[in-house]
């Protein structure tokens, strides 16, 4: 339980400064909001996230073979790629739970592998995590579980705990279900409760593990549209790794592809559409003629 509760509570007040927001969802202003050479925003100030050169293996398997990304601020990205290609491993990299074997790992301009344990901690803190399943405490119901996080780590009353956690609940349309186990729910309304969960302190930063994994289509897109809800009120840098190019095309702002271990294609979600590149063009529209096989 240790590393699934350092990282499902966050809070703004403690997290160092952030790039200038993003107010409207225009790529023009996306765009005009950041340096020319994309490291960093008008103000000088680093990116939330970025990686440089990261290596990861397992054994002789080579994951990450020196990936290159650094995530817009205050957008949503996705992040796809074949399987086993290294997107939740990125993930893993970035809340700190996994060390490269080589490369760096920036949080708000600071290499997590180059702090104390501590401060790693303090810094995953202003993340929110949604995994695959939800990862709910099977012991709670869906407000205790969306409550957890105020109680680790702030001092709030109980009282002040139901007001935020009540209206997590009633963004994600879960109001109703509060006093259900997470067995009791369906897998969608699972999600939802995790993403209540991971939103719960306000976090600055947001990662998607697959959220559409055991969806049906249906679910899938009411699922995207809360994300999309959510961040428009809130605000913050999402990551989303998918399969799904459905979610892709509905969510995103930014795409990025990976491939073998690395970076393939990162930019704007309409850049990433009408691209050319023959692994980009197929992998984003399905067909099976392109460079990406079976292998």
């Amino acid at each position: 339980m240790s590393s699934l509760a350092s990282i499902i509570g966050s809070s703004r007040d403690s997290s160092p400064a952030a790039g200038a927001p993003i107010s409207d969802r225009d790529t023009d202003g996306q765009r005009a909001a950041f340096g020319d050479d994309g490291t960093l925003a008008a103000d000088g100030t680093p990116h939330s996230m970025e990686v440089r050169g990261v290596h990861k293996a397992f054994g002789d398997f080579k994951v990450l073979q020196g990936l290159d990304l650094n995530f817009q601020d205050d957008a949503i990205t996705t992040v796809l790629g074949p399987s086993g290609t290294g997107k939740s491993v990125l993930i893993k990299h970035l809340v700190g739970l996994l060390e490269p074997d080589d490369g760096e790992v920036l949080v708000f301009g600071q290499d997590l592998w180059k702090m104390s344990e501590h401060d790693r901690y303090e810094i995953r803190k202003n993340m929110g995590v949604l995994f695959q399943d939800g990862a709910l405490f099977g012991s709670m119901n869906l407000f205790d579980n969306t409550a957890f996080p105020l109680r680790k780590h702030t001092d709030k009353s109980e009282d002040e705990i139901r007001d935020i956690v009540m209206a997590r609940l009633t963004e994600v349309g879960l109001e109703r279900s509060l006093h259900k186990h997470p067995n009791e729910v369906s897998g969608g309304m699972r999600k939802r409760a995790g993403f209540a969960r991971a939103m719960v302190m306000e976090p600055r930063i947001v990662f998607f593990d697959e959220p559409d994994s055991g969806l049906d289509p249906v679910r899938t897109s009411l699922l995207n549209d809360v994300i999309l809800e959510m961040h428009a009120q809130h605000g913050g840098t999402y990551l989303l790794v998918t399969h799904d190019i459905r979610t892709a095309r509905k969510v995103s702002d930014y795409v990025g592809l990976i491939w073998k271990g690395q970076t393939v294609h990162y930019g704007p979600a309409e850049e990433a559409f009408e691209h050319d590149d023959p692994f980009v063009r197929q992998f984003l529209s399905g067909e099976s003629a392109g460079p990406l096989g079976m292998d």
